[in-house]
């Protein structure tokens, strides 16, 4: 279930705000620009099919945004690499555009920073959040993770960030694995 957080950036060991409420949600982050949503889940018979089972909600944001590339991205607890792709996005970065996820399955928890505040915001399956260019921000997956992302990009490279050095992000709770 999705779960919003909200700390002063000086504490964070006390939530100002802590909802699973998705229109909270949806209003609590809209304050800083960050849009969310709640989209219908579909069961998917392959990966392949991920696309296709998405296209009216993509052709959508593709009409409205004119996004120039759109994948789907996915880790898994037996992944190879996942100590490594968990290690590119902790760290506080931003974009030169917005950055769009729309979670096919599973979790992961993006933390932003803006006005003072530290928003984490817990994604599940079914949601969609797009963080504004230029915001602070920084993804965790977990160290067993498990979701699938669509992603959408302006840029036909995919995935820039520009790291800020800033070591706030070692400070904030990361994404801790789901209990039974």
């Amino acid at each position: 279930m999705s779960q919003l957080q909200i700390f002063d950036e000086g504490n964070a060991r006390a939530a100002l705000l802590d909802t699973k409420d998705a229109s909270v949600i949806a209003e609590q982050l809209a304050t800083i620009g960050v849009r969310f949503e709640r989209w219908p889940t579909r069961e998917i018979a392959s990966a392949a099919d991920v696309l296709t089972a998405y296209a009216p909600e993509i052709d959508k944001l593709v009409a409205a945004d004119g996004y120039q590339s759109i994948d789907v991205m996915g880790v898994t607890p037996d992944h190879p690499d996942r100590a490594t792709i968990r290690t590119k996005f902790l760290s506080e970065h931003t974009h030169a555009e917005d950055e769009i996820r729309f979670f096919v399955d599973g979790q992961g928890l993006f933390t932003l920073h803006e006005g003072g505040r530290v928003f984490n915001m817990l994604c599940t399956k079914g949601d969609l959040i797009s963080v504004p260019a230029g915001m602070r921000h920084w993804f965790d997956m977990g160290e067993s993770p498990q979701f699938s992302v669509i992603r959408l990009f302006l840029n036909p490279d995919g995935w820039i960030a520009k790291f800020t050095g800033d070591d706030i992000a070692d400070r904030f709770p990361r994404l801790e694995p789901a209990h039974a």
